[in-house]
């Protein structure tokens, strides 16, 4: 039994990764088709198991024709694969939750599925009573997924191809492998696959059953906080009771989210597997300590502002009042930089205290900011503002004193010699491409303000800016076919990111 259970494992392990990932899909959605079965919800049930079951048959059709098959292609091969994960798994991701609703259209459906499983997050639902709980747990499950499979995708495809922000810190070019550990894998690199998933999915798993348990121990409703937990730790933002205003764990319930958004901040909060040579020390570490004093530095502004306002209307500030502002603006803050989107329940009562309205194009500049590298957070990364950084000052020193010699200090250890122009040209990169979209969007219609909120939201994989950026939200399930397909394209190149993207349309690439 053990020999044939070693073969089984054998055969999955030499299915084609789309479908690989594809099977697993179909498999998870027996997990809200249960979940819906003891809600007596049988026709949502109906729905997941009949999908999930249709997916398995499709996949094992396309398996046993594959067999003989041997894929050609390495890691390039697997950054396509990545690439089909976010545009054409959606399609079949979209069948039970249109199915399921049955108000909305296969297209809308589409969209909520690219905006989860790139844990964008944008709500296209914003009533929460609209779904179901089972629709829900599917949305939150979907986004979770994602989330992991970059995880994993950031070890086991980008570092190789120094991609994802690797490509400042290893010694390889943009596209191409590194030397070292990923060069010498290079022959086999589904082995180094499977080795990064066995090694980052149980502690995927385990941190959100712990922030799940922990959510529970604090008041939350179950639905609740099994959907919280997993958008945590994938950034997706997506909450089954419209954020956490809605929660019922309160301030303690933020407490336990904000200590978890901090794995978003640097990889070495929970691993030291990259492909580059640096900092070994959470404390040392250049992106942690940068998110950081951006997160203080912006909170201390954004309360400065409120108690002007407070001041101005001819109010004061009671000391538990300040404090209530106070962890409201470092939760934002840090939520919006890891590109999660929470909002504290206290952001809207500092508003309401100062007159104030909602500080929009602060909260866009810490998503386009982003999270750390290697984490599930978009944006434009930390390492590489560190990287902008370094040279800046760098350069302001050679004004100073022209004929200095800059050293391999403690600040440049992580970052190879051209690391800062590399930087620059995917700001440069990000810049254009977001003004792209912008373009295409107004052309479909949407004011020069929508379409930019629309665009940074898509780009830095931060869906609540939609509903907050700006002081009428926006309406998602308004937008033209147009339009809904261009937030798509947007999202998946900005969970990809468009280095990556002209390494996949890139024909010399392939070639080599």
């Amino acid at each position: 039994m053990a020999r044939a259970l070693r073969q089984q494992i054998t055969l999955i392990q030499r299915l084609p990764l789309f479908l690989l990932i594809w099977g697993i899909a179909a498999l998870s959605m027996w997990v809200p088709a249960i979940y819906a079965l003891a809600l007596d919800d049988h026709d949502t049930s109906r729905s997941f198991f009949y999908s999930g079951l249709l997916g398995l048959f499709v996949v094992s059709t396309i398996a046993v024709a594959a067999s003989n098959r041997v894929p050609r292609r390495g890691t390039l091969g697997q950054l396509a694969v990545l690439l089909g994960c976010f545009t054409v798994l959606p399609l079949f991701l979209a069948i039970p939750l249109h199915d399921a609703l049955g108000t909305t259209t296969f297209l809308n459906a589409y969209f909520d599925m690219v905006s989860a499983v790139t844990t964008t997050g944008a709500d296209l639902f914003p009533d929460p009573d609209r779904l179901t709980a089972p629709l829900h747990l599917w949305r939150a499950l979907v986004g979770w997924m994602g989330g992991l499979l970059m995880w994993i995708a950031a070890a086991a495809i980008l570092a190789p191809l120094s991609l994802g922000g690797f490509e400042i810190t290893a010694r390889g070019q943009p596209g191409r492998p590194v030397s070292g550990v990923a060069q010498s894998e290079e022959v086999d690199p589904r082995g180094r696959l499977i080795r990064v998933t066995r090694t980052l999915t149980p502690v995927y798993t385990g941190l959100t059953a712990t922030i799940w348990i922990l959510l529970l121990i604090a008041g939350e409703n179950g639905l609740t906080a099994v959907c919280h937990a997993m958008s945590t730790m994938a950034t997706s933002g997506i909450s089954p009771v419209g954020g956490l205003e809605g929660a019922q764990a309160g301030i303690t319930g933020e407490a336990i989210l904000f200590l978890f958004l901090f794995f978003a901040l640097s990889r070495l909060t929970f691993s030291t597997d990259t492909a580059t040579t640096g900092y070994s020390r959470l404390d040392q570490d250049p992106e942690f300590r940068i998110g950081l004093m951006i997160v203080g530095v912006v909170a201390a502004l954004l309360f400065a502002r409120v108690w002007t306002g407070v001041l101005e209307i001819g109010n004061q500030l009671e000391p538990l009042q300040a404090l209530s502002v106070i962890w409201g603006m470092i939760f934002t803050a840090l939520s919006f930089l890891t590109t999660a989107g929470f909002e504290s329940a206290n952001w809207n009562d500092a508003q309401q205290l100062s007159g104030l309205g909602t500080p929009g194009l602060i909260l866009m500049g810490l998503a386009l900011i982003g999270g750390g590298v290697a984490t599930t957070a978009g944006g434009v990364k930390l390492l590489r503002v560190f990287a902008l950084y370094l040279n800046g000052a760098r350069e302001i020193d050679r004004l100073i004193y022209p004929s200095s010699v800059s050293g391999i200090g403690g600040g440049n250890r992580r970052i190879q010699s051209d690391g800062a122009f590399i930087a620059w040209i995917f700001l440069m990169m990000f810049a254009l491409t977001a003004a792209l979209f912008n373009l295409l969007l107004a052309a479909m219609g949407s004011g020069f303000e929508q379409a930019m909120v629309l665009s940074v939201a898509a780009l830095s994989t931060t869906g609540p800016l939609i509903e907050l950026a700006t002081d009428v939200p926006i309406r998602l399930v308004d937008l033209p076919w147009g339009a809904k397909l261009t937030m798509c394209a947007a999202m998946v190149i900005g969970r990809l990111e468009t280095l990556a993207i002209i390494a996949l349309i890139t024909p010399t690439l392939w070639r080599d």
